[in-house]
């Protein structure tokens, strides 16, 4: 029997706080039961590292367990398998942001459980049966997102176009057919679909799209207010918008609600530590880096495991009623960290200056070391303005007032640009590419 079936959402995420933490013991329990009767990689590591489950009654006492990193997934992926192959429905790999791509398996009970977690994501950002979305991702190609949305608006009763990624003529010839009132998609790709209303005589602001619900990339910054690239999309188009925060190892999503405050989480799903550069928890509201313990995943759970995503997390309640703790927008990926001129950023800083400026039509941030070994930041901008030496003042200006410090700038063709954005082989654009280790 499925633990989430069609017409089941918990409450837990309205409960105090108190009931919460009490009711992710229990889960933890239970957890860790399985791995050690199921889990290969876990039973070798708590042999090896004298874990002792049954002292671990409190989510604190998590600390006491060593992590899991990527490369243990990369080196020892099937280890990590817990049912036998034959149980395996669904084969699925990461997109390889930090490396090579890892093998994910998921069983019946998994899909199902993928399912709950979109529906009840979707449920939080607004969504009902009656709403239709368009897709603007893709399903195919061995990626977990794009099935996960399917199967979670199926289980919400809503509607849903899958129309997949990219060409924006497909996307609005859908949207006038078929009148969605929601759309999914990275939100940078907004833009492109705004720059081509506007070139082709579309009124946007009149059509039937309500809602934007954006993966993969940030709409706001760590006040919750709208970031760049999220004020430009609502200056141009008066929608609601939504950010998400998921990744394929946790097979489990941090939905923003309709006050825009973090990324909720869901209890009965997943485990959460923010921990800083000692290894040990900050306090709410420090930024640290994300580690996982997943929940439910019967195929290949994991425990401790960490994300290289630094963010923060809120713990006062939200007007939305839930009490469950609010993740902060990501603020970039551990390995990412850049130390421009004395000043530490992380890449997605650089991506929210250029991703205001009309005239970038599109981009490409190159990091690698100089002679001293030093980091050396290239913005490699496909510009629609001719006038290059305009286009470098201006666009220092505004690294500097909204960074400090500038990276050099080169040119190259907005066609260049866009071969390299979007290889062949790769899910997600690549707008960022590191030569430090080269």
């Amino acid at each position: 029997m499925s633990l989430f079936p069609d017409n089941y959402v918990s409450d837990i995420e309205f409960q105090p706080q108190e009931v919460i933490k009490r009711f992710q013991e229990e889960k933890l329990h239970e957890h860790l039961v399985y791995l050690k009767a199921k889990s290969p990689f876990y039973q070798k590591m708590f042999e090896s590292q004298h874990v002792d489950i049954e002292k671990i009654k409190l989510l604190e006492d998590l600390q006491y367990i060593p992590f899991t990193e990527k490369k243990d997934l990369q080196q020892h992926n099937y280890d990590f398998l817990c049912v036998p192959k034959d149980k395996v429905i669904d084969y699925i790999t990461t997109s390889g942001t930090l490396g090579d791509p890892v093998t994910f398996t998921c069983s019946e009970s998994d899909l199902q459980r993928l399912a709950y977690n979109e529906k009840i994501s979707f449920m939080c950002a607004g969504l009902r049966p009656g709403n239709v979305l368009q897709l603007m991702t893709t399903i195919d190609k061995r990626f977990m997102a794009g099935l996960a949305y399917f199967l979670g608006i199926r289980s919400l009763g809503a509607g849903i176009i899958r129309v997949g990624n990219g060409i924006p003529e497909l996307q609005w010839d859908t949207i006038q057919r078929i009148r969605p009132d929601s759309i999914m998609c990275v939100p940078s790709f907004i833009l492109r679909l705004i720059s081509y209303a506007e070139a082709h005589g579309i009124d946007y602001r009149n059509s039937s799209i309500k809602k934007i619900i954006g993966i993969g990339e940030g709409l706001r910054d760590q006040n919750f207010n709208l970031n760049l690239l999220g004020q430009r999309i609502k200056e141009k188009w008066d929608v609601q918008l939504y950010a998400t925060y998921s990744s394929t190892e946790m097979s489990t999503t941090f939905p923003e609600c309709e006050y825009g405050c973090g990324g909720h989480h869901h209890p009965e799903l997943i485990i959460v530590e923010i921990i800083g550069d000692d290894d040990q928890l900050v306090k709410p509201g420090e930024v640290g880096e994300v580690v996982v313990t997943t929940l439910g995943v019967e195929a290949m759970p994991l425990l401790r495991f960490r994300t290289g995503d630094m963010a923060s997390i809120h713990t006062e309640p939200c007007k939305c009623g839930r009490n469950s703790f609010r993740i902060s927008p990501i603020v970039g990926r551990k390995n990412q960290m850049i130390k421009l001129k004395g000043t530490t950023l992380y890449p997605a800083a650089i991506f929210d200056v250029l991703d205001n400026v009309d005239y970038v039509a599109n981009y490409i941030i190159e990091v690698d070391s100089n002679e001293i070994g030093m980091d050396r930041v290239t913005a490699v901008v496909g510009s629609r303005n001719p006038d290059e030496e305009a286009v470098v003042k201006d666009l220092k200006d505004r690294f500097r007032a909204r960074l400090r410090v500038t990276p050099d700038i080169r040119f190259d063709s907005i066609e260049n640009i866009q071969k390299i954005q979007f290889p062949d082989v790769k899910r997600k654009p690549v707008k960022f590419i590191d030569k430090r280790n080269l």
